[in-house]
């Protein structure tokens, strides 16, 4: 048996009996991750934070064969009210930075994953749940979803990602007044701005969400993951080496089955059955 079989072999198959999130799969290759603190308004606490990096993290080394990730909140009124400030409360200095540096090891985790991870923003996205949902591939929400970035207004600023993620997706001057004011905007005010995708009646989310993960996952897997790393890594660089990084991408995939299934599958007009080599 080759070296890596023998060692996926040995090795456990993804968790999900987390303490602060629930795990799912679904047909086989989508993955519904629910942030399930529900009397705290699904807030972010440290086991939360080490619970989302032992998940997303593992999709560094075995994406267990999925090929869609959905995120998203437990119940109707809330997405992530944002870090759990009762557990904050009191914290020493020593003991803020290290609960902190959970939270920076979980954001690079989540924007380091593999496949796509979609959100699906039930409610109310504050603090750190509105970076949760700024640093996910793209986002649906429901109508009663509210988002704010409010640390400032706790003498604090965002550390998770906001001040880099927010102004990707609505600009420099409109996350500027989002973030120094702390004020909070709506699903619609999100979705004209640019960090939702689509706006839903509650009723809905979760269906519109599935349909868009299983449209993904239809498609071929590799040439998902190359094509998310093209764009994420390409809008980091200037045209000429994102132009680079893309043809380096695309070269990839040529040479695998994936491809010439595609190819062949068109022309005899059927639908391709990807395998991911």
């Amino acid at each position: 048996m080759p070296f890596f079989e023998s060692l996926r072999a040995r090795e456990p198959s993804m968790r999900t009996d987390f303490q602060t999130i629930k795990v799912e799969r679904r047909d086989g290759d989508i993955l519904l991750v629910t942030l399930h603190r529900p009397e705290a308004s699904n807030a972010m606490n440290t086991q939360m934070g080490l619970d989302l990096v032992e998940l997303f993290e593992g999709f560094s080394t075995d994406i267990e064969g999925l090929r869609t990730v959905i995120l998203t909140g437990h119940g109707d009124k809330a997405f992530c009210a944002g870090g759990d400030l009762k557990q904050r409360n009191g914290m020493t200095d020593e003991a803020w930075q290290a609960q902190h540096l959970v939270f920076e090891r979980m954001l690079r985790a989540l924007l380091g994953c593999p496949i796509p991870v979609i959100g699906a923003i039930n409610g109310a996205a504050y603090g750190g749940g509105c970076e949760i949902a700024a640093a996910l591939d793209f986002v649906y929400a429901s109508t009663n979803a509210r988002f704010a970035l409010t640390e400032v207004t706790l003498g604090i600023m965002p550390g998770g990602g906001g001040t880099q993620n927010l102004p990707r997706a609505v600009g420099e001057r409109r996350a500027k007044e989002l973030i120094l004011s702390g004020q909070p905007f709506s699903a619609a005010e999100a979705e004209r701005w640019g960090l939702v995708n689509r706006v839903l009646p509650p009723g809905e989310l979760l269906e519109a969400t599935f349909a868009i993960a299983h449209r993904i996952a239809a498609n071929g897997p590799i040439s998902v993951r190359q094509a998310k790393q093209a764009i994420h890594r390409g809008l980091q660089m200037s045209l000429a080496n994102g132009l680079a990084f893309e043809i380096e991408a695309y070269n990839r995939l040529v040479p695998t089955a994936d491809r010439r299934e595609g190819v062949l599958a068109f022309n005899e007009r059927r639908k391709p059955n990807f395998q991911g080599k």
